[in-house]
């Protein structure tokens, strides 16, 4: 059964036709065209698909899209203002903590939720912030790096 779906990506309001029962990563990546939002798992345990609603990380593939009607989305491509990126996507370039890129959207949106509630925090937190997403190229070092020096230069 197929529903009017209305939601709010990027700061921009988008309304679908779409199935009730689909989720969030599908809707963004299917319907709407936000593929920086990866596919993983699907059962929620590598973080790639990770978004921020109303400023917290959620994994998209366990959401169901008419459950965040009403609520902010952001996805890695609503990072960037007026063609300039953010300082996470900035500081993950810098570091060298990209590497295959596929853990990286959902490992930034992480990362910028943690670092709005703790703008300075230690490597510890840092590491038990991110261990929700999985990365298989970097060990993570370089990432933990990008993460600290986003405040440390302000």
């Amino acid at each position: 059964m197929k529903h009017i779906l209305k939601l709010h990506v990027n700061g921009e309001d988008f309304e679908i036709f779409t199935e009730m029962n689909k989720t969030l990563l599908e809707v963004l990546r299917e319907d709407l065209g936000f593929t920086g939002t990866k596919r993983g798992c699907d059962l929620g345990a590598c973080g790639a698909c990770t978004v921020l609603i109303d400023g917290k990380p959620y994994l998209s593939c366990l959401t169901l899209a008419i459950a965040v009607q009403g609520k902010k989305i952001v996805t890695i491509e609503g990072l960037a203002r007026e063609g300039k990126l953010h300082p996470l996507q900035k500081a993950f370039i810098e570091k060298g903590a990209i590497q295959c890129g596929f853990c990286t959207p959902g490992m930034i949106l992480t990362a910028k939720a943690f670092l709005d509630e703790h703008p300075y925090p230690s490597e510890e937190e840092t590491k038990r912030a991110i261990s929700g997403n999985i990365c298989r190229c970097t060990g993570y070092v370089k990432i933990v790096e990008a993460i600290l020096s986003v405040n440390e230069n302000q």
